[in-house]
């Protein structure tokens, strides 16, 4: 579908194309800009009001700074759809986060205005200031690196690190505070409270209208402009330090609050800062979702919302004709609720993300038993730890791929304590349209290192329950992961059964091989033996649920009985579930011909589940060619 680029946006494709533009035309490009994101989200599907409340920002910071030799780096990168548009992929802009297409996030391979590859939270400021650094190494000294940072995003420890360091610093350095009170969901902590208290006190915000009154003479001083705002800094800064700026603390020159939607305005600001060397912070108040009405009054709910009717407002889903599987997630956000009230000690945990992973159902039931930390998974990992200390029983829900982020802290604080902390691992394996920032690849491997660690991932919805049960009565780690999106069992609520740790289950049998499987990728191995059987081969097909501790019994009884095996997983191979097998044989002496299938040794682009399962080789249709290889004399396997 053609979609317009208004009468100025069509002629932009560059951002030198922008700057050709004159400054009063600034507000007309920012409507017809939000008007393009607006249409391409609703047909296409895709991050939304993250974008919709930087669009003004977007198009000032392209029009002072000279990019990409000037370096702008997006913090997360939600937000990065209008730099998207302005930097040359306007025209391929349909093609964002579908199969093939553009990524969601800003990727260095993807473009030279792309600085820094993100989609995790809080690391701008770290790469921003080495890139000045590094600049500064190859004596770039007038280079310019600017880290756009959500005040979610600011919660994060990597942001206070990296603040830390920048303030020991005079590398030319702007930190924009993208201030909408909203990550995902609402934000929360003692920051929050504190931006609140600086954008509301009335003394603060006539203190800063004369800062700009200053800083918008700055040209008429020429080369005494630095020393004339240095002497009004001075004071300033007394004022300030009196009122306890936490950045002016960090040696940190702090100007704002300005309105992030008001374009020619940040145009004026930015050109200012531009001529002030050193780390500095600029803070700018913005709406999630400006601009949509509906997507301003409910910025959680369209965050991503999906495809939508952009006149109405309203989502489009289809509607099925049988019942529906749950998702995953909604499994676990019931299921800890319900084991909760038969266990006062299960409390919940999640850095920042309780929608995404269903908490916010036990957060509603149970306020004073569920926690949303903020962006912050070393912390929510610590502080689990410290809860199980005093007899609780925490369930940490961390997407996996944010789980790494914390990994010192899984082995440090709670593995080698042996404490009882249960690791659910929502998003595991394959997660999507986000891409490989996101994909849940790595946790099999990295978890079953762990000494004391158990490692389990459900096939389906009652397993996933009985695990959740299981692991609140163990004494010590456990991790279970489940994947993004649907189970399989529409009458999910199953009565709760504690299982044994490290045991699996047959669930066929047959003599011609064994298929070994791990989570919900089973069920494509289910239909995969389906098809087999229908074919004249009689296959094995045992769910193992526990990568560890391996179902030892189990495992004698498929290598004894069968030659060649095949395993499956939605993971790395590398140090993976298949791994684990080989050096179960290797370690037992057993001569089976074993073929590993799932996630390869390299970077995995986005797509939908089933586009990248099957390119990855371990959907339904690629398990029975490899069943089938496996069965042909002539074959050799590897």
């Amino acid at each position: 579908m053609k979609i317009s680029q208004g009468k100025l946006l069509s002629q932009i494709n560059t951002p030198d194309d922008l700057k050709k533009l004159s400054q009063n035309q600034l507000t007309q490009v920012s409507e017809e800009l939000r008007e393009y994101i607006i249409d391409h989200v609703s047909i296409y599907g895709g991050h939304f009001g993250a974008s919709l409340g930087v669009v003004e920002l977007t198009v000032a910071l392209h029009y002072v700074f000279n990019t990409p030799d000037d370096q702008l780096i997006w913090d997360v990168g939600h937000q990065a759809y209008g730099h998207k548009i302005l930097t040359g992929r306007k025209e391929q802009f349909h093609t964002n986060r579908l199969y093939g297409g553009l990524s969601g996030f800003p990727k260095r391979s993807e473009s030279e205005y792309d600085a820094f590859g993100v989609g995790h939270s809080s690391t701008s400021i770290s790469a921003a200031l080495g890139m000045a650094y590094g600049s500064a190494q190859k004596g770039e000294t007038q280079r310019q690196h600017i880290a756009v940072i959500g005040d979610g995003a600011m919660t994060g420890g990597m942001a206070f690190e990296a603040m830390n360091h920048a303030g020991d610093s005079n590398k030319n350095l702007l930190i924009i505070l993208n201030d909408n009170c909203m990550s995902i969901d609402p934000n929360v902590g003692a920051l929050k409270d504190y931006l609140t208290d600086i954008t509301t006190s009335h003394t603060y915000n006539k203190l800063r209208d004369d800062v700009w009154k200053v800083l918008g003479k700055i040209s008429k001083f020429g080369p005494n402009a630095q020393e004339i705002v240095g002497k009004f800094e001075n004071s300033l800064k007394s004022f300030l330090l009196k009122q306890s700026n936490m950045f002016e603390s960090l040696n940190l020159r702090y100007f704002g609050p300005v309105d992030g939607h008001d374009v020619n305005h940040l145009v004026h600001v930015l050109n200012d800062l531009k001529d002030i060397p050193g780390p500095k912070i600029l803070h700018c108040i913005t709406k999630k979702g400006k601009g949509y009405k509906l997507a301003e009054e409910d910025q959680t709910k369209w965050h991503a919302p999906g495809k939508f009717d952009k006149i109405t407002g309203e989502i489009r889903k289809s509607v099925p004709t049988e019942p529906q599987a749950p998702k995953y997630q909604d499994v676990f956000g019931h299921t800890i609720v319900e084991l909760a009230k038969k266990n006062e000690r299960i409390l919940g945990v999640t850095p920042a993300m309780p929608s995404g992973s269903s908490l916010n159902i036990m957060m509603k039931e149970m306020p004073d038993r569920a926690f949303d930390v903020g962006i912050a998974e070393q912390h929510a990992v610590t502080f689990s730890a410290g809860l199980a200390t005093q007899g609780m029983v925490p369930f940490c829900n961390i997407y996996s791929s944010f789980m790494q982020r914390a990994y010192d802290q899984v082995i440090h604080d709670v593995a080698i304590q042996k404490l009882p902390v249960v690791f659910c691992l929502d998003r595991a394996g394959i997660a999507g349209a986000d891409g490989p920032t996101h994909h849940g690849a790595y946790d099999i491997a990295y978890m079953r290192c762990i000494p004391h660690m158990v490692v389990a991932a459900p096939m389906n919805e009652q397993e996933l329950r009985n695990l959740m049960y299981t692991a609140s009565e163990y004494n010590g780690p456990f991790t279970i992961r489940y994947p993004r999106g649907k189970g399989v069992m529409p009458e999910w609520q199953t009565p709760l059964e504690k299982l044994e740790v490290g045991t699996g289950r047959k669930l066929r049998s047959g003599e011609d091989l064994a298929i070994l499987t791990i989570g919900h990728i089973g069920n494509y191995a289910t239909k995969a033996c389906e098809m087999l059987e229908s074919e004249g081969m009689q296959v094995s097909h045992y769910d193992m649920r526990f990568v560890k501790p391996l179902d030892e019994a189990l495992l004698h009884e498929v290598f004894t009985k069968h030659n060649r095996v095949l395993t499956v997983e939605d993971g790395c191979l590398p140090g993976g579930f298949g791994s684990a097998i080989l050096e179960f044989m290797a370690d037992h002496g057993y001569q089976s011909k074993i073929v590993r299938l799932g996630i390869p040794d390299r970077v995995v682009e986005h797509g939908e589940q089933d586009e990248i399962y099957h390119e990855c080789g371990y959907d339904a249709e690629a398990i029975k060619t490899a069943a089938i290889r496996m069965m042909d004399p002539q074959v050799v396997l590897q």
